[in-house]
This record gives structure tokens, sequence and C-alpha cells, in this order.
């Protein structure tokens, strides 16, 4: 009998969002910001946040902070009519699993997991075992694989990743594409499953080749530009869309890792502060 699949219904920009630390010894979490954030994300035009993800430093939290910062999350989110997709992985497996049952008790609209860290999948195979076994721990959540090889040194062939997933995950539904490689992305595309891009200086590229959607941390920073991309492609005014791609690539590049700090500046009621440890803390120059 054939699996009922379980789908993420979404589509457009999503923001990456940032975890804010208090600039003491500690980098204390605050959650005070989180209601002023979403609003404000809210009024950009942008309708999803991804929580706890490499730009929320997800994998420098505990495990206590990482469930209350999604639950803290989820209130604004449902205040404010946006999708909520957390990451779960980047630490051990119970850590994960934790992670996930409390992701599919709070609700979250959709659950996002790296490959395991240390003990590293060497093929497809092993990856869809490992993330078949996380999956058990949130039945009802649509769970997204984070394809970031730059990171997490994991660099597997996505589109065979994806068609054995869903053969035997049925709350599979597709992959966060961290990399510029848009032929490998593009070939993961098929109608029903879902591709994140997550590479900022290609968007204008991956939408021409059939992505609808992306999570991409400039939304912190310049939302507008990457909105003008989406919406120009979408309008065919290509000329457009490469202008707008130019210009988010300037200043991306521009801001380099510095964008917490760009983020900061721009947001001064409701700034972030500093990262926590192992990462520096940059200004932009």
């Amino acid at each position: 009998m054939a699996m009922k699949r379980v789908k993420f219904n979404y589509s457009g920009l999503m923001c990456p969002v940032f975890s804010a630390f208090a600039n003491d010894s500690k980098r204390t979490i605050r959650f005070d910001v989180i209601d002023k954030y979403a609003n404000w994300l809210k009024q950009k035009g942008v309708n999803g946040v991804l929580v706890n993800g490499t730009t929320g430093e997800g994998v420098c939290q505990r495990t206590d902070e990482r469930m209350r910062s999604l639950e803290e999350w989820l209130k604004s989110c449902r205040k404010y009519d946006l999708k909520c997709m957390v990451h779960i992985g980047g630490t051990s497996i119970a850590n994960v699993y934790d992670l996930a049952e409390h992701a599919e008790k709070s609700g979250a609209d959709a659950v996002l997991c790296l490959p395991e860290l240390f003990f590293k999948p060497t093929c497809e195979e092993d990856l869809v075992d490992y993330l078949k076994k996380v999956a058990e721990h949130c039945p009802t959540r649509p769970l997204f694989y984070y394809h970031f090889p730059a990171f997490s040194k994991v660099n597997l062939w996505m589109p065979r990743l994806c068609d054995l997933a869903e053969k035997e995950i049925p709350t599979f539904g597709g992959i966060k594409f961290s990399n510029s490689d848009l032929n490998e992305g593009s070939a993961c595309l098929k109608e029903g499953r879902k591709v994140f891009l997550g590479s900022n200086t290609v968007f204008c590229g991956a939408l021409a080749l059939g992505f609808d959607s992306a999570i991409l941390v400039s939304l912190n920073v310049f939302p507008e530009l990457a909105q003008q991309i989406y919406a120009a492609v979408q309008e065919n005014r290509w000329k457009d869309a490469q202008e707008a791609q130019e210009k988010l690539t300037a200043r991306f590049n521009a801001c380099g890792t510095a964008l917490r700090s760009e983020f900061n500046r721009i947001n001064s009621d409701f700034d972030c502060g500093p990262s926590r440890k192992p990462l520096l803390n940059l200004n932009k120059k």
C-alpha cells in the first residue's frame, strides 16, 4: 500500500532568523526581541521563518534553549501569521530525537535536519536511514534535509537522496539546498517536492531554473532586494531581476560575515546582540 505523504504547502521566501544574545560573559539568550522581530519581518513581506538554523546559531545552544526559542517563535508566528520551520540537527542523536519530539508536540510547521556530523553518512542510503529514524520522532511534521556541504562536509548526490527518501519516509518534504551548484539543485526539482535554495548570490539563476522558494539570510538585512528579484522573475522582467541580483550580491558580499552587525544597526530597537563562541563578533567595516 502506498504511503500517505505529509506535505508542506509553502512557496516563496523564508527568513533564517538570528538568535538574540545578551552582551554578557555567558551570552545569555534573550527572548524579549522575538515578537518585534517577527512583526518587522511580516511588515517587510516575509511570511515564514527558520528558527535555530545556521544563522540562528542553533548548534551553539543547549537543547533547552533551542526548545524555548521554538516555543517563543511559535507564539509570534501564530500572532503574525508566519510559517515556522525549526532546525533540530547538529547535536547528538539523542538530542536530535528530543528536539524532533518537541517540534512535533509544539506544532512547528516543518522540521529541518543536518546529517550526523561526526559519524558522517558515506552514501545516500546511510543518510536516508538516519533521516528515517529522526522522522519517527516527529511523525506528522514535514521533514527536510539540510544540505550544506561546506559546513557539514557531507556532499552526497541530492537528486538520489530525495528519490530514496521519498520511498522510505512519508513525511519527507524535500531539502534546503545551501550550495551554488545549480545543476545538482535543479535536478532535485520535482512536482510535490520542495527545494529551498539557501544560496543568496545565485537566487535569480535558481528561479530561472524552476526554483520557487528560498531560505535566505539576506532577508534579515536586504528583504526588499530579494523580493524584487522574486517578483521580477514571476513577471518575466529578467533585466530587472538581474539588476536586483547584482545589487543583492554586491551588498551581501560587502557585509561578508558581519550580517548580524548590519542587522543590529538597522534594527537598533530590537537588536540581537553579539554572536556566541566559537563564532567571532565582526563589525562591518
